[in-house]
């Protein structure tokens, strides 16, 4: 790895630590470059404007996502996909609560956003990923004929992402119990309805 991409990963490692404890609204190039022990220019040199480091750590936190929710359950064996999906909702849970007490991409989301905005692009870039995976998981157990043949898996999707906010609203006000017992007994429901 070249010093300019190590200084890079640096950079976005420690900017990544900072928007988890106090979120991305928090990220600007002047306290990321005191605490990387760098010039403001020589970080503005990195990004060229905060938008742009914004959606850097963005991608950044997406890739970190993907290695602690995704790869996990793809490399561990389970017996059904529906074992395989709720070894992935437990992990975005836990993944959740990693940041701030909130989920990092919830809070930076903004519902009126500029679509030129670095930020927001990157954000409904990493979002829609995760949905479309796991949209597949649900047509995957289609295939193998766990769930039902006329399920209809974005449906589905949508109505877990419900779940999964239902939840992250409920733990915000101190409605949901340590072990996030509304979300999974409205998992369990939700499977109840798309098993075969």
């Amino acid at each position: 790895m070249s010093k300019k991409k190590q200084t890079r990963e640096q950079i976005l490692s420690t900017a990544f630590e900072m928007a988890s404890q106090e979120g991305l609204e928090s990220l600007t190039i002047g306290e990321l470059a005191k605490r990387v022990g760098m010039s403001k220019s020589g970080l503005f040199a990195h990004f060229n404007s905060r938008s742009n480091l914004q959606a850097a750590v963005v991608m950044f936190a997406g890739e970190r996502f993907t290695a602690r929710i995704i790869v996990p359950c793809r490399e561990a064996s389970h017996p059904s996909i529906e074992a395989k999906i709720r070894h992935m909702l437990d992990n975005w849970l836990t993944w959740n609560s990693s940041f701030q007490g909130s989920c990092m991409f919830l809070d930076a989301w903004r519902e009126s956003h500029d679509d030129a905005d670095p930020m927001q692009q990157a954000l409904e870039g990493t979002i829609k990923k995760w949905l479309n995976y796991l949209h597949i998981q649900f047509e995957k157990g289609i295939e193998s004929g766990e769930f039902r043949e006329d399920l209809d898996c974005w449906q589905t999707v949508y109505e877990l992402y419900g779940l999964y906010l239902s939840s992250h609203l409920f733990r915000t006000l101190k409605l949901e119990s340590e072990g996030a017992q509304k979300f999974w007994t409205g998992i369990d429901g939700l499977f109840n309805k798309v098993r075969k």
